[in-house]
């Protein structure tokens, strides 16, 4: 039986979210022999490779690379992918046992279109295992919505014709911090023509515990590929979907980094979610305004 479906997972020194996530891609309800694994390393060294070695399962294929960014690491999977249909997740995101099926009859239902299934945040194992019990409760989209705007294609639950992403050129690499590489592919995907399928039935769970700082600083690299993203197709729909509009710029101004009201919230925000998301968005702002003036 042909490879119908290429799993592309970017990975870099993530064996300890792997050992949970690659169980949940291996245990998939459609036929193993119709669906492959392309776990592409950009060159870890926490026993990546030795995990994948000990799995020895004939359809999960170590691509080992050097760390060319997360587009870089999926253009090489899209790339080596044998499948017709390639579907993204991330090395910190479990797989419900349906995830390829659903995807697969999406795709034979929507021919030619991309298709974006339910990724649904946990903050620990033991919380996966209770939204498993009700997963749409927790789903950010309603589960009667169809399509999708182009910046809701994010790869850790998306898929596409292998031959739609050569054609369009893949992932662009330039995108080198952190953000928006799957925005921008996916904003390219709909200016070609096609659709983005909401498929709720198609579920994974993003475990993905990050202290506090390492969230603002990856906010403030979103913050910097909005900018580029923006210099890069000169459309004024990109600013305001990614909440680089003057009312938030204008608010975030008057707040200094390290002034005093920001010190205070920077304090509660590992206690209250108001808090952290002005925290979050005041850091992308920043990232915004900082690759403004360059």
């Amino acid at each position: 039986m042909s490879i119908q479906f290429s799993i592309v997972v970017a990975t870099f020194n993530r064996r300890d979210t792997l050992e949970e996530v690659l169980p949940t891609l291996l245990e998939q309800t459609f036929p193993a022999e119709s669906y492959e694994i392309l776990l592409c390393d950009a060159g870890s060294t926490d026993g990546t490779r030795e995990l994948v070695e000990s799995l020895a399962r004939p359809n999960l294929i170590f691509l080992p690379g050097a760390d060319s960014g997360r587009g870089g690491a999926r253009n090489r999977g899209i790339r080596e992918a044998r499948g017709e249909i390639v579907l993204f997740t991330d090395a910190d995101i479990l797989a419900d046992p349906d995830l390829v099926a659903c995807h697969a009859r999406a795709h034979a239902q929507n021919p030619g279109d991309a298709v974006v299934g339910c990724e649904i945040q946990v903050s620990s194992f033991a919380q996966y295992l209770e939204f498993r019990q009700n997963p749409q409760a927790h789903a950010r989209h309603k589960p009667t919505r169809r399509f999708l705007p182009w910046h809701y294609f994010l790869t850790g639950n998306a898929s596409v014709r292998r031959q739609t992403l050569l054609d369009v050129g893949l992932f662009d690499e330039s995108f080198t911090g952190y953000g928006h590489e799957d925005l921008e592919l996916g904003y390219r995907l709909l200016q070609r023509g096609l659709k983005i399928h909401y498929c709720p039935q198609a579920i994974n769970y993003h475990w993905h515990p990050v202290p506090f700082d390492e969230q603002c600083r990856k906010m403030l690299l979103a913050g910097r590929s909005t900018v580029r993203f923006y210099r890069k197709h000169k459309d004024l729909t990109i600013p305001l979907r990614m909440g680089m509009n003057p009312l938030s710029l204008g608010i975030h101004a008057l707040l200094p980094q390290d002034g005093v009201i920001m010190t205070w919230l920077t304090g509660l925000a590992t206690r209250y979610r108001l808090a952290r998301e002005i925290v979050l968005q005041h850091h992308y702002v920043t990232g915004i305004k900082e690759a403004w003036r360059e």
